[in-house]
């Protein structure tokens, strides 16, 4: 008789447990449900207004900054407004703070707000190289944006794609990205030099051993073995003194071939979409301004660099408008 109380009350006892766990997952669930709601409705419109201005799914930057903050939650995000875990490049001047990652002890940067850290983040993926290719996707392909994020090395996690996809999914996160104009042209596009209508008189000039180039609305050729000033100027009807001003060169040598020659002023600021650059080993201040046929003055006032200092690899560059100042 015993033996047979003993029985039940283990069953009940069994019974209660697995009911208490199945509650407890349930309420877990519920919780982070609510957690993903609160952080979709503070952020939405800061990923919205990315996706119009970069190009990059509105879905895709939300899924991230939830699974990189723990919905907000987070040391780096509640202490430094970090809600992507970008870290702290040589470049950066602003507060940091030190948290463990893949090492013990890394940088991390620290913005004012949140908004901050939303524009960073773009910028970063916007102006790297190794992340242009991603611009050629539809900005309503949220899958491939995960794959092809985790394929340029955005992360170590072998399921990070999955994870950024499952977490999309379930809070349909992809309704943000449907009827938001994107008129952001791929990085990789507005590399290429395009070639200039109407110039086949200037061409002829040249004695059509040169092409008439445009890039960011400004007209250049590309130096050729045999060419000086003196054949250039001639032939273009212009002095050697503006083709020195609007190159910003410091030496009367003609640059060596294959050099981007410009035959107008370049601008103050780049080309509609180009919104930053993120520097590479090699580039200087002027090559990037002659990249861009951006005025270096203007590059330098831009993003607060003083006279003589240079631009650091990993240094995101704003080309359009003026960087936020860092603390």
């Amino acid at each position: 008789m015993e033996r047979g109380r003993s029985v039940i009350v283990k069953i009940c006892l069994l019974v209660l447990a697995l009911r208490w766990f199945w509650f407890g997952d349930a309420f877990a669930q519920s919780a982070l449900q609510q957690e993903r709601a609160a952080y979709r409705d503070t952020y939405k419109n800061f990923a919205i207004a990315k996706m119009h201005e970069h190009g990059i799914p509105a879905s895709i930057t939300l899924a991230q900054g939830m699974l990189e903050s723990g919905n907000g939650k987070s040391r780096l995000a509640v202490e430094g407004n970090n809600h992507f875990g970008i870290k702290c490049h040589s470049d950066w001047k602003g507060k940091r703070m030190y948290h463990d990652d893949d090492q013990r002890g890394e940088c991390f940067r620290v913005y004012k707000n949140a908004g901050q850290s939303f524009e960073d983040h773009s910028a970063f993926l916007r102006g790297s190289r190794r992340y242009a290719f991603l611009f050629d996707l539809r900005p309503t392909d949220y899958k491939e944006w995960a794959y092809g994020l985790k394929q340029a090395g955005y992360a170590t996690d072998p399921r990070y794609a999955e994870r950024l996809i499952a977490i999309i999914e379930e809070e349909e996160l992809w309704k943000l990205d449907s009827g938001i104009k994107v008129e952001v042209p791929s990085p990789r596009a507005l590399e290429l030099p395009q070639r200039m209508e109407g110039k086949a008189l200037l061409e002829a000039k040249l004695g059509g051993e040169h092409k008439v180039f445009v890039r960011n609305r400004v007209e250049y050729i590309v130096v050729e073995p045999h060419d000086t000033y003196a054949s250039l100027s001639r032939a273009m009807e212009m002095m050697q003194w503006e083709l020195q001003r609007y190159n910003e060169l410091p030496t009367r040598d003609l640059p060596p071939a294959g050099t981007i020659l410009y035959i107008q002023p370049k601008r103050r600021k780049a080309a509609f979409g180009e919104q930053t650059h993120v520097v590479e080993a090699g580039e200087t201040l002027y090559s990037i301004s002659q990249r861009y046929a951006m005025k270096s003055a203007s590059l330098r006032k831009k993003n607060h660099i003083a006279a003589g200092e240079e631009v650091v690899p990993g240094q995101v560059l704003y080309l359009r408008k003026e960087a936020p100042k860092q603390e």
